[in-house]
């Protein structure tokens, strides 16, 4: 790996993690990753299966908030866990997750259809989020009373975060929802509707896991209700090819896109082909100094784009 390759890495890396860690307060013993799960997911299950859920909007705004509430004794409510893979919205899902040779379920919920004109953001892109967030605890361990305890909330997001700088359970569902619509009227806030909404069960192997946040205790599964407002594609390297177009099999994972061997994704790599021009200079028109659009650059007799073929320059 040459020089810049390396320091790029290296800076990147330093921002990422700064980003994760920036909340933690303070860190205790690592518990075993499969014991730590099996306890999280029983109470993540546990909740589901004996609440239920309020969708609550006001009069004239578009709110998608939600309300947990326990089924009471002999209560007719359906529980969030009966509404599982069912064809109409609300509906809850799961996805797995594998990591630290643990296979995660993550349970979430789609409060409503996708607006068909929406975008869905890819694990590398910039969101802007509203959300609340609550960890499950017990209140009393001996009679195993399960409750929920509000520790962050940002209705009005101002900005865009990448989802690579949040945790894991982030990273891997909110792209499963689509922005909506947006009207941007000069001197008031922006309005948002139709927008993705949806609630999603994090256990702490996918959260913060032993690293207690200032109001967050260590190994707490976490739940967000969420909106996605906004996306913003992101070009991480630099290289003037959105990182969306770096994942060549697009299977929604950027770690397994490699065109060079190197050792370096290709959506972190400005030379994707290491033949020694960066890829912002292959893909430039000659004749008007200005990038191609991505589906108009050129393409090698070999069948790929000249910046993904080292034996095609510009």
């Amino acid at each position: 790996m040459n020089k810049f390759k390396f320091y790029f890495l290296l800076i990147l890396s330093a921002v990422i993690f700064s980003c994760n860690k920036s909340d933690s307060s303070s860190d205790v013993t690592i518990r075993d990753f499969g014991v730590q799960y099996a306890t999280d997911i029983a109470m993540i299950e546990e909740f589901l299966n004996t609440h239920y859920i309020e969708v609550v909007n006001s009069s004239s705004y578009d709110d998608q908030d939600v309300t947990f509430t326990k089924i009471p004794e002999g209560g007719s409510q359906a529980s969030i866990m009966s509404w599982l893979n069912r064809n109409e919205y609300p509906k809850l899902l799961v996805k797995d997750v594998a990591l630290d040779d643990i296979t995660y379920k993550v349970y979430y919920l789609k409060l409503r259809e996708d607006y068909s004109g929406g975008q869905a953001p890819t694990r590398v892109d910039g969101v802007k989020v509203a959300y609340k967030g609550v960890y499950l605890y017990y209140t009393d361990e001996s009679e195993a009373v399960l409750a929920t305890k509000q520790f962050d909330y940002n209705p009005y997001p101002d900005n865009f975060f990448t989802l690579t700088s949040v945790i894991r359970g982030w990273t891997e569902i909110v792209p499963f929802f689509k922005t909506g619509n947006k009207t941007v009227i000069e001197g008031q806030p922006t309005l948002y509707s139709d927008f993705g909404a949806g609630v999603m069960f994090v256990p702490s192997g996918l959260g913060y896991y032993n690293q207690a946040q200032a109001s967050i205790p260590s190994y707490s599964p976490l739940i967000f209700n969420f909106k996605l407002y906004d996306i913003t594609r992101s070009d991480q390297d630099g290289d003037g090819v959105l990182s969306i177009y770096e994942d060549l099999n697009q299977n929604g994972i950027f770690t397994d896109d490699d065109t060079d061997g190197d050792g370096v994704y290709d959506y972190l790599d400005p030379d994707d082909d290491e033949d020694g021009y960066f890829t912002k200079t292959e893909i430039k028109n000659p004749e008007t100094g200005a990038a191609y659009p991505f589906d108009e650059i050129p393409t090698c007799t070999s069948g790929k784009k000249n910046y993904l073929d080292k034996t095609c320059h510009p």
